[in-house]
């Protein structure tokens, strides 16, 4: 496999942000009616993913997936669609009843190292200038979602050349982050 196909977002390049963006709608994909959520600031950690519970357009191997405080979603138009697509997944990922996109995901354990953060899919705004994706996580399981083993080293490839570090877990940011979350709460960091 000479050039997998991803994302289309990353496909044929990656998109630049704008450092004055200060956030914007997300609309999912039914033809009317649409479910709006508005994002009232610009979204931090950006990336590519991989695993199986992510959204992830018709097609393409990765999920575009990035992190919002809380405070900052809002269910603007047709709140009655949205439900979650398992109630009892750590991130409960919020997904329009027609058209099945995932608007936003969740996290309701105040003990998470990502509770306040929201997950959101900013391919999904009409709007331009979100922070572009930095990495790509959980890459080993795009194969769990029909990616094909041999054809990984292409597709590590293909991210590295667009400036997008694949990574079997998150960034090393955010695994640091988690690791500093569980040795505060376990006493070790103070």
């Amino acid at each position: 496999m000479s050039q997998p196909s991803l994302h289309p977002a990353i496909d044929h390049g990656i998109k630049p942000g704008n450092p004055s963006f200060a956030g914007g709608k997300l609309q999912c994909l039914c033809p009317d009616n649409k479910v709006e959520v508005q994002i009232a600031s610009q979204v931090a950690h950006n990336h590519m993913c991989g695993c199986t519970k992510c959204w992830k357009p018709k097609g393409a191997l990765f999920a575009q997936v990035a992190v919002v405080s809380r405070d900052k979603v809002k269910v603007t138009a047709h709140a009655e669609k949205l439900a979650a697509v398992d109630a009892n997944a750590v991130i409960k990922r919020y997904a329009c009843k027609g058209c099945g996109v995932h608007m936003y995901g969740r996290i309701d354990n105040e003990k998470h190292p990502f509770y306040g953060l929201d997950f959101v899919h900013t391919e999904l705004s009409p709007d331009s200038g979100w922070a572009p994706p930095e990495f790509a996580a959980f890459v080993s399981s795009a194969i769990e979602g029909g990616a094909k083993p041999a054809d990984m080293a292409a597709i590590r490839r293909t991210l590295k050349e667009k400036g997008l570090e694949p990574y079997d877990c998150l960034s090393p940011t955010l695994m640091d982050a988690i690791a500093t979350h569980a040795a505060k709460a376990s006493g070790v960091l103070h």
